[in-house]
């Protein structure tokens, strides 16, 4: 692979992250379909495959239940075909989120992604969301 298609593999990333804090649900659903492949395989909290499905979850559940979100990336490291990022997530839960209403907590949790790319296009993505944090914080269990 060449430095360059590297190099371009870690602005892909950048790019979907700027899309995603610009709170613009449509900006972000644009560069969903162009940033990953149609049938990209997910590996996060749960099993999933394809584009829309990973729209549903960000679009759909994620924005509507934390409309400020913001993405903080910490580490973003690059080999081969693979990018890692580990970020910071923020956000207000002003929106029903798994079946709780809105608490109006401010969330700070982390997360790691591995993203395979293949021709530009994230086609697997692999994860770990400090889900417990979030729930801990949103009142959803006791610490």
């Amino acid at each position: 692979m060449s430095a360059a298609q590297e190099t371009s593999n870690k602005a892909t990333v950048i790019r979907l992250l700027d899309a995603m804090n610009s709170g613009d649900a449509g900006l972000v659903s644009q560069t969903v379909d162009e940033v990953f492949d149609p049938g990209v395989k997910q590996h996060t909290p749960f099993e999933a495959t394809g584009v829309q499905t990973l729209k549903e979850m960000v679009v759909d559940r994620l924005y509507r239940a934390f409309p400020d979100i913001h993405i903080t990336i910490e580490d973003l490291i690059e080999e081969g075909d693979k990018v890692v990022e580990k970020d910071t997530v923020t956000g207000t839960h002003l929106g029903e989120f798994n079946g709780l209403p809105p608490t109006g907590k401010s969330v700070a949790y982390t997360e790691i992604f591995i993203m395979r790319f293949v021709n530009g296009r994230i086609a697997e993505i692999w994860g770990v969301v400090d889900v417990f944090s979030q729930m801990k914080q949103l009142g959803m269990i006791q610490a």
